[in-house]
């Protein structure tokens, strides 16, 4: 009988032993499929702006009808802390890889409060009242993207971008700049992702100037109280603001009141502005860079294959102009550019951007009418520069300017010195006075200097485009390389002339 319950006892215990066996072989194999970790939460800087959360990528918008928007309302927070963590990540291993070849070149990104820039994002229905600035900031800042078409377009890297929405696309490249540094004390400049144009944007046309300077009074306020700031004053920090200088530059509270005073204020003279036109003060701290255009190519060889196939473009017409009148400005040469085109029907291509169905703000009939021709007129317009003179260079058209503030006074980290090498320049008196006949002066141009000036402008496509925000080209400098080299050789200037 004992023999019989001491066995029965010892069977039980092998079970018991056999079953935790089996608990602590399942146990094992769960944690090493899935290891636990711990993650320092104080390291989540939860006041970095949401821009890369914000925005999101629409690879397939075309066959799936949809493109990618920043989020209305809420942001998906589980997308919040990985966002900032792996951009942390990337800033450190980037600084540990690149110490030597980065030297003179690092660049720290100031932390703004998100109210300089992701909830500009966050709140973009009501960044304009006649554009739908969700669809346009989409894509990391580059807008939609545009159809395949093999016969206008390539077929990757095209995007329907607005001319305004730079500071998104340059604040997200930024953060892709292989010499980033999360120490503020090694870097050679602070980049400061204000986001200045879609800020004033919305009261540019309210009489409240209250409202329109409160953002600029608040950043720097902001700025001044950072131990960054205080290194040089603000000398060694630079941000995009884009639009033209004069949105920026309210020189005084009379009538019309455009603009606001970021331009004005103490702590932005100190810091490097970069615009999409600047003042051409002498001694200025605004710089221009150029517009940007509908084109983000993410390898070299899209853009080796874009200037190839641009050099082989059959080009019908002498020349074009795409743009409207300006009957209320009696200074513009506008309305005797059109009239002229009008009268050289065989040689000129009109595209009247105040015609039935608004083809000017089509990129398919733009970069079209671009691609077919040898010259494209570029008058002033509301201001000196437009978008279309880079837009047209971008199809390999010979750009022909009015003035100097057009290009030749504002783009010299991007545009040769030799403004002859890419560009035909016509005095607007000459075409106000009627001195000169567009037609007949283009076509005098001997043939091989035409293909000299066309291959210029087809060299520099590069410089005039903003590659991909989410990559970098390998061996082109793009505009935005061209941009942050120009800061830091400035800043570096400054700090020399500072330093005695």
């Amino acid at each position: 009988m004992e023999k019989a319950l001491f066995a029965r006892c010892r069977n039980r215990l092998w079970l018991v032993i056999l079953a935790g066996f089996l608990l602590w072989f399942v146990l094992i194999s769960s944690f090493h499929a899935n290891p636990i970790h711990l993650v320092n939460y104080s390291s989540i800087n939860l006041a970095e702006n949401y821009t890369q959360s914000d925005i999101v990528r629409s690879d397939d918008a075309n066959t799936k009808g949809e493109i990618g928007r920043p989020f209305e309302g809420s942001v998906r927070n589980s997308l919040l802390p990985s966002s900032e963590i792996a951009e942390e990540k990337a800033i450190r291993q980037r600084g540990e890889a690149d110490s030597v070849s980065c030297k003179g070149r690092h660049v720290y990104i100031q932390k703004l409060p998100r109210q300089f820039n992701g909830d500009l994002l966050r709140h973009c229905k009501s960044l304009s009242n006649w554009t739908n600035m969700c669809d346009t900031l989409a894509n990391f800042g580059l807008g939609p993207r545009l159809p395949k078409s093999n016969k206008v377009l390539g077929n990757t890297g095209w995007y329907a971008t607005d001319q305004f929405s730079l500071e998104v696309i340059f604040h997200n490249r930024m953060k892709q700049y292989k010499c980033l540094t999360d120490d503020s004390s090694v870097a050679s400049a602070i980049f400061v992702p204000y986001y200045a144009g879609l800020d004033v944007a919305r009261y540019l046309w309210s009489s409240n100037r209250t409202l329109r300077d409160a953002g600029p009074l608040d950043l720097v306020r902001w700025l001044r109280r950072r131990p960054e700031w205080k290194v040089m004053g603000g000398k060694d920090h630079f941000m995009v603001a884009g639009r033209i200088v004069w949105d920026f530059r309210r020189e005084n509270d009379r009538l019309p009141y455009w603009g606001n005073n970021l331009m004005l204020l103490p702590e932005s003279m100190n810091m490097t502005i970069l615009v999409l036109e600047s003042s051409l003060m002498p001694n200025g701290n605004d710089f221009a860079i150029p517009y940007p255009t509908y084109f983000h190519p993410s390898k070299d060889i899209e853009v080796r294959q874009w200037q190839s196939r641009m050099r082989r473009q059959r080009r019908r017409h002498l020349f074009s102009f795409a743009g409207a009148p300006r009957h209320n400005m009696y200074q513009s040469i506008r309305n005797e550019i059109i009239s002229q085109c009008r009268a050289s029907r065989r040689k000129c291509k009109l595209l009247e951007c105040n015609s039935r169905g608004h083809q000017c703000y089509k990129p398919m009939f733009l970069m079209k009418l671009f691609q077919s021709s040898v010259f494209c007129l570029q008058p002033p317009g509301d201001s000196y520069t437009r978008r279309s003179a880079f837009d047209s260079m971008l199809a390999g058209c010979i750009p022909v300017f009015f003035h100097s503030g057009s290009a030749y006074d504002q783009y010299k980290w991007h545009l040769p010195g030799d403004h002859s090498k890419y560009s035909v320049f016509i005095p607007e008196n000459h075409v106000k006075e009627r001195k000169v006949l567009l037609e007949r002066l283009l076509r005098q141009i001997p043939r091989k200097d035409v293909l000299a000036m066309r291959e210029e402008v087809i060299r520099l496509v590069p410089a005039i485009l903003y590659a991909d925000p989410t990559s970098e080209l390998e061996n082109l400098e793009d505009a935005f390389d061209l941009s942050v080299k120009g800061v830091l050789e400035r800043v570096q200037r400054i700090r020399e002339e500072t330093l005695g």
